[in-house]
């Protein structure tokens, strides 16, 4: 090889080689290789309306996606969020409907839900030594079968303007209401992952807990919050999204897990740990949103729209591997 073309090959940015910088951003280059694609291949897609859309379709996703990514940055995993997803719908809808139909009520019920599963997921897994993925899945069935047996697996109603205003129909200069409580959860993400002190006890933790402990770092409580985090988190995704369906149904939720460990992964955060941005994460289910969007959008079929996303994402994991 001459040393024009090892020069060539060699190129560098900030001292990375060129290929160390197309897998760092990666997915905000897959990002935006989707958008310039689907704005070719349908004149539908390139328009504020629908990006509108996919920020609403994306909403529930990105904002569990957020409270996941602290828990696998911890080098946890969380596989109930789905279940706990439906069962803090029905709580906040049960809440409004027997005991006060207003609509506080109803969110707090949520939240409480979701904190109360995040707890239990944590406090088991760091107190009895269960790895999470068992614990979570366990919580999985739990929490469904709760959500379908306090109903007898019937949807229930409702009916305050308030709370479809604040959390669902509604928008702010034009903006889905769902989007603003997205970028707002996002910007808190970013903060208390990337500019708190409890953010660099995560990635210690997640990181070398064993250094970690060393150092002072309670990695169990780190733990534990990351998983009540994450609950809340799924409180207020349900809470848009039965905002939108003025129901709340102990069905829904089936499978959102992996829809959102795919985006947490997709979005750059390793699997083992101590490592992985929010932003990064956002940019994963816009993904996800897109290609779902988009895919519709081309008459593309239901069936091959799933075997579709699962190369994309596999093939984009692949490539941002380090």
């Amino acid at each position: 090889m001459s040393a024009t073309t090892s020069n060539v090959f060699s190129r560098r940015w900030g001292g990375r080689s060129a290929g160390d910088f197309i897998r760092e951003y990666f997915v905000y280059i897959a990002l935006v290789a989707l958008i310039v694609f689907f704005s070719i291949a349908s004149p539908y897609f390139l328009t504020a309306g629908n990006f509108a859309n996919i920020g609403r379709q994306t909403a529930i996703v990105s904002i569990i996606a957020v409270g996941m990514t602290l828990v696998i940055v911890n080098a946890q995993i969380d596989l109930s969020v789905g279940s706990v997803f439906a069962l803090s719908g029905m709580a906040a809808a049960l809440a409004m409907q027997y005991i006060s139909n207003f609509w506080l009520l109803g969110a707090l019920a949520a939240i409480a839900v979701g904190m109360i599963f995040g707890f239990a997921n944590g406090y088991i897994t760091v107190k009895l030594g269960v790895p999470s993925f068992l614990v979570t899945l366990g919580m999985l069935g739990i929490a469904r079968g709760i959500a379908l047996l306090i109903t007898d697996t019937r949807p229930v109603l409702i009916t305050n303007p308030s709370y479809f205003a604040i959390f669902g129909d509604s928008r702010v200069l034009g903006i889905p209401i769902a989007v603003v409580w997205t970028v707002a959860i996002v910007v808190i993400g970013v903060l208390l992952l990337h500019k708190s002190v409890f953010g660099l006890r995560v990635f210690a933790t997640g990181g070398n807990p064993q250094a970690a402990r060393f150092t002072g770092v309670n990695t169990r409580r780190t733990i534990i919050q990351s998983f009540v985090i994450t609950g809340a988190l799924v409180g207020v995704a349900s809470i848009l999204f039965t905002g939108v369906a003025h129901a709340a149904r102990p069905d829904v939720g089936v499978g959102l897990e992996l829809d959102v460990i795919a985006a947490v992964i997709l979005g750059g955060v390793s699997l083992f740990g101590g490592r992985g941005t929010v932003v990064g994460v956002l940019a994963g289910s816009l993904i996800i949103g897109i290609m779902n969007n988009g895919l519709v959008l081309m008459g593309v079929d239901s069936s091959v729209q799933q075997i579709i996303k699962g190369i994309i994402i596999i093939a984009a994991v692949s490539l941002s591997k380090k």
